[in-house]
């Protein structure tokens, strides 16, 4: 991602956004809540549609969660020319995540949303290493736990 791109940045954010308004590690889903959906929605200025479900299922999926989730989501999107140039434009909710998702591919950034593999967390993230190599949302949280499981095991069964 190019430093300084707010357009980019703010395309990262309502990615992410989007996948953690499913909570694994409370057990919460702000799609099911219609007050806290609607807050959601409004705090972005989106619409509400009916497919954010099996959109944000299939987002996930494509960013490597391994919960089963359907494997392809559509929604409408425009495509607008002003003097600014073409824009893909949206204004219900899985139509305007999955144009942010687009426009993050076609910058070479979408490799970069990943998923936290600890079973318990499952956070989405955007992984800003130099190399593209980090596993956890969190070394401090997730990542430590993980680690210091592995060595626990290995002590084990060292014994």
């Amino acid at each position: 991602m190019t430093t300084g791109d707010v357009r980019a940045d703010a395309d990262v954010d309502l990615v992410l956004d989007f996948l953690n308004t499913l909570n694994v590690e409370s057990g919460t889903d702000l799609l099911d809540d219609p007050a806290g959906r609607h807050a959601w929605l409004a705090a972005r200025g989106l619409s509400d549609d009916d497919s954010p479900g099996p959109v944000r299922a299939a987002l996930r999926a494509a960013v490597g969660d391994p919960a089963p989730g359907p494997a392809m989501a559509s929604a409408p999107v425009t495509v607008s020319l002003d003097a600014a140039g073409p824009r893909l434009v949206a204004d219900e909710v899985s139509g305007a995540v999955l144009a942010a998702a687009c426009r993050l591919a076609v910058l070479g950034d979408w490799d970069r949303i990943k998923i936290c593999p600890a079973d318990d967390c499952r956070w989405a993230f955007f992984d800003r290493s130099r190399n593209h190599s980090r596993t956890w949302c969190s070394m401090r949280a997730c990542g430590n736990r993980e680690k210091a499981r592995a060595w626990r095991e290995r002590a084990r069964a060292g014994n």
